[in-house]
């Protein structure tokens, strides 16, 4: 198999990985509390660019398509156009940006020294962090509610999850980015 099928094949699998974090969510007012989100962020932080995104993207087509993979097992252009689509927008984002601060990773790589975890832990502080922009803007805009609104209804509350989400993605993205690293990058064959 060559370097770039296994790339492909990798992406693909981790999508699957994230479509199936969909049936795992609690609902909380407008937007469900869901692991969505950190497997998108922590896809940049496993892959780096651009492989993180495209996984990421590949989610976000089979939703778009109608595949029932959004949050409470929805699909379909119409979520990605209503008041959370942005949310959904920006785990695009989220993975991107923090698949540029985590950078590509290294079969070599030492998991967890503190450089690493440094890194890992302002990746996915910056990709959690963009998710909610989009989010909050097409909150803000289908629902014609106020920034202070749409930040009480679709932030505040969701805060300390994404903390605890922030807390359990690093080690794990930091253990796993060496094992992702051997299997995707040629030079770490």
């Amino acid at each position: 198999m060559t370097v770039n099928s296994r790339r492909s094949v990798f992406v693909a699998m981790y999508a699957a990985i994230i479509c199936v974090g969909c049936f795992i969510a609690v609902p909380v007012g407008a937007i469900p509390i869901v692991l969505q989100n950190m497997l998108a962020v922590m896809a940049g932080a496993l892959f780096g660019l651009p492989q993180g995104a495209a996984a990421v993207g590949l989610f976000l087509a089979a939703g778009a398509l109608g595949v029932p993979v959004f949050s409470g097992g929805k699909g379909g252009f119409a979520v990605l156009a209503g008041p959370t689509g942005g949310f959904l927008i920006g785990y695009f984002i989220g993975a991107l940006v923090c698949g540029l601060i985590a950078g590509r990773p290294a079969a070599d790589e030492k998991p967890f020294t503190v450089k690493n975890i440094v890194k890992l832990s302002l990746a996915g502080l910056a990709g959690f962090a963009v998710v909610y922009v989009p989010g909050i803007l097409q909150f803000m805009h289908v629902t014609s509610k106020p920034l202070a609104t749409a930040l009480a209804a679709c932030v505040v509350p969701f805060l300390p999850g994404d903390a605890v989400k922030l807390i359990i993605m690093v080690p794990l993205a930091a253990k796993l980015r060496p094992v992702a690293a051997r299997f995707m990058n040629p030079d770490a064959e």
